[in-house]
């Protein structure tokens, strides 16, 4: 790969995808709509990281406006481009869910059209462990269903999927979907649990847990995931040879599609992840108990091995080293 679009260039993963590629000598184009969803000034101190870099530039586009998008993509003629954009969050999803039919669905739909017009190489895009829903054997595979989500942000993300899949049958795109798992670390989202829990012990006030008796999750440090977003993305999906339409994979097709989830593969129960924040900042939480939400799903765990088969690389860091470098992040962005 030589050029590379990064969108959602000014989100939590996408700055530090596109860092990982320009230090690895790949020109990126970065596009974001900078949405003020959360703290607009995170969002634009993420992107005076990547500003000025040699290689770096930088569109500031709503993914939804198709013929800007499209038109950017024409004047860039990138190799890849590496989906990131999105609107996040389950609960929010609750809240606006027309907000994740424009961003997740329309702005999909921009990404795929824009590929197919100006024969982007390899389209990897983000989707979410949150598409298991319902499902309850655990590890989570690619290989099982993955048809009954529990909040519409897993919907979109899942309705990407098909999406993908269709433009790979029809025109020959090679679509590579990426169901990440919690991630976490330095530069991170507001909304997530952990930027919440740190912000509130630091400040001495209590932290809403949901349902700490029956959660656990994946949490997966975000270098782990740059690492197997840059490696998937050199290596183009290519139709399942011995793909069986009588006994459909979920995982692969007849059409160049694959689906590969990135997770620590090691579930952690949240009271523990509590307490390793607690450790790390220093002093205790003030836990606040509530019961659980509409559209969490109790556990998530992920198989990865099909990414370790096609990339050799299985995300490892622990809570214990990845949590102390997101409050040393926090406390020195924020001055506690």
């Amino acid at each position: 790969m030589n050029r590379v679009v990064v969108t959602g260039a000014a989100g939590f993963i996408g700055l530090h995808v596109a860092e990982a590629l320009l230090d690895r000598g790949v020109e990126v184009m970065g596009v974001d709509a900078l949405v003020p969803y959360y703290d607009p000034a995170l969002k634009q101190a993420r992107l005076a990281k990547l500003v000025g870099r040699n290689g770096f530039s930088f569109e500031q586009i709503d993914i939804a406006d198709h013929d800007a998008f499209d038109a950017a993509i024409g004047a860039f003629r990138p190799d890849a481009i590496i989906h990131l954009a999105a609107q996040a969050g389950v609960r929010y999803s609750l809240e606006n869910p027309r907000a994740y039919a424009s961003a997740n669905l329309d702005g999909f739909l921009s990404v795929l059209e824009a590929s197919r017009r100006r024969q982007v190489g390899h389209l990897v895009y983000a989707s979410s462990s949150s598409v298991y829903g319902a499902n309850a054997k655990v590890p989570f595979s690619e290989h099982d269903g993955a048809d009954h989500p529990i909040s519409l942000y897993a919907a979109t993300k899942r309705a990407n999927e098909l999406m993908a899949h269709s433009y790979a049958h029809l025109y020959g795109i090679p679509t590579t979907g990426l169901r990440f798992f919690t991630v976490y670390g330095p530069w991170g989202r507001p909304d997530m649990a952990y930027f919440k829990f740190t912000k509130a012990i630091l400040a001495g006030e209590p932290i809403d847990v949901y349902a700490e008796a029956q959660m656990s999750r994946d949490f997966t440090y975000v270098d782990d995931i740059c690492e197997a977003i840059v490696r998937l993305a050199a290596q183009p999906a290519a139709a399942d040879p011995a793909f069986d339409h009588k006994r459909p994979d979920p995982a692969t097709s007849a059409a160049p599609w694959r689906i590969y989830n990135i997770g620590n593969h090691t579930p952690v129960a949240l009271s523990h992840f509590i307490d390793v924040v607690e450790a790390a900042c220093g002093r205790k939480a003030i836990r606040r108990h509530l019961p659980a939400q509409p559209g969490d799903v109790p556990t998530t765990y992920a198989d990865v091995a099909d990414l370790a088969a096609a990339v050799e690389f299985r995300p490892d860091t622990p809570i214990e080293v990845g949590i102390p470098r997101f409050v040393a992040w926090f406390r020195k962005f924020y001055r506690v």
